[in-house]
């Protein structure tokens, strides 16, 4: 069967592995949709640090049970649609043994540090299995990179009373889009490419912000009346975003920082004292919590999800399309591939 690898920076192809069998404890999934997350571009560029090469990519799923292996409980069943878990954890590091192995030191995220699903068949194991019989494989496979968002969100503390700023409205911005306007907060999105506004007001944003069109700290003082926002998440990566993060939230404030920053970051440092704001680190998810708020934020049909789908492919259009994603990312929010094409 075909896999697609990212072979070197730079660098990926099609090629032919074997199809696996559950062993104890896994199921067969066949796979369905796979989505091409903002890491693996990341990958292809050499910027992602934590990219191991050769590797399948993937780890963004909708896909259904094919095969059960023994010692499986009995309401797994073949032919339930589901997407997946795609981190492992150690078990035994700090982060881990205080119940949070979403930050686990040692991490190994399929597509990243182990192999990847964007191939025919996979192997996992029951426990990283969520489900829906409401969503089809396509919805499914936004679920992951939504749960990112969502997690930044749920690190940020936000709540009713909040304004939160996003900067960047790719699938991770539009997912912290989603749950802060899920949990009432006023969410304002900003971003220099007005597509993606658009979708973040169908989504239900209070204000939309566009800086390479208007000024962006004249715009935030003008919505927040002076105080700046309440919380502020960081998902582009930019060193001038994450600066632009710490001087535009208010005092007492919360930034979150979800992107990786392609350099080092200089920053007024008397911000965080006379702010007294909290800057906290946002890593992954939280698979029993963020991965069911999800599904159920999405079978409200309320995400605008044929519009953040920029393109679909057969996997034998992988290697040219991360190229020209590459030469070309404007515009591009979530390119799948669909393994029925």
């Amino acid at each position: 069967m075909k896999a697609l690898f990212l072979t070197e920076i730079g660098k990926s192809e099609v090629r032919e592995i074997e199809k696996p069998a559950p062993k104890a404890g896994e199921v067969l999934l066949k796979v369905g949709m796979v989505g091409f997350c903002g890491g693996d571009m990341n990958g292809f560029k050499g910027l992602f640090p934590l990219q191991e090469y050769p590797n399948i990519l993937g780890h963004e799923v909708g896909a259904i049970i094919e095969e059960i292996g023994a010692d499986v409980p009995p309401d797994v069943l073949v032919g339930t649609n589901v997407t997946i878990y795609p981190y492992l954890n150690c078990g035994t590091c700090v982060a881990c043994r205080k119940g949070r192995p979403n930050a686990c030191k040692t991490n190994k995220t399929m597509g990243v540090r182990r192999p990847g699903a964007m191939t025919r068949y996979i192997c996992v194991p029951w426990q990283d299995l969520f489900t829906s019989d409401k969503l089809s494989l396509r919805e499914l496979a936004l679920a992951e990179p939504l749960t990112v968002g969502f997690h930044a969100v749920s690190r940020g503390r936000v709540g009713s009373d909040d304004r939160v700023a996003v900067m960047g409205c790719g699938i991770v911005g539009l997912g912290a889009v989603a749950s802060a306007v899920n949990r009432n907060a006023m969410a304002i999105a900003i971003d220099i490419d007005d597509s993606k506004l658009e979708i973040a007001r169908k989504i239900g944003v209070a204000h939309t912000i566009n800086p390479s069109k208007e000024n962006l700290h004249e715009r935030l003082q003008e919505i927040t009346e002076g105080d700046g926002p309440d919380v502020i998440i960081e998902a582009v990566g930019s060193p001038l975003t994450y600066r632009s993060a710490v001087e535009e939230v208010a005092f007492l404030g919360r930034v979150v920082c979800i992107g990786y920053a392609k350099a080092p970051v200089e920053f007024n440092t008397s911000l965080f004292v006379q702010k007294e704001i909290e800057i906290l680190g946002s890593r992954n998810c939280v698979g029993r919590t963020d991965f069911p708020e999800v599904i159920t934020y999405l079978e409200t049909g309320k995400f605008p999800v044929e519009e953040v789908i920029s393109k679909v492919i057969t996997i034998d259009e992988g290697p040219e399309t991360l190229k020209s994603w590459a030469e070309n990312p404007q515009g591009i929010i979530k390119i799948m591939i669909d393994f029925e094409r």
